[in-house]
């Protein structure tokens, strides 16, 4: 069996050694597909998923994105461009607030 790594111990299928290099497209095939649209690693974080937090407090469009931005900031890997984001929706929210 080949493996995609050079780690002592390869996390995709468990081999030691010895390790062959493997073509990209074989890497790709290998590679565990990543939960990209239904619960997405960086929205579980904690015990409550963001969706759930958003949905039972009733939380409108600007606030429920300016949560999620702020929930998720350390674990997408963007963190002070989601904080930018939830900063965004929460000013327009206060401005829309303030014209009524």
């Amino acid at each position: 069996m080949k493996c995609i790594c050079n780690l002592q111990r390869c996390v995709f299928c468990d081999q030691t050694t010895p390790f062959e290099k493997l073509e990209s497209e074989e890497i790709i095939e290998r590679i565990p597909e990543v939960e990209k649209v239904n619960h997405p690693q960086h929205y579980n974080v904690g015990k409550i998923e963001v969706i759930d937090i958003i949905e039972d407090w009733k939380l409108d469009f600007h606030l429920g994105n300016a949560i999620k931005y702020i929930l998720r900031a350390k674990y997408k890997g963007t963190e002070i461009e989601d904080l930018k984001k939830a900063k965004w929706y929460l000013d327009r929210y206060i401005e829309m607030k303030e014209r009524r």
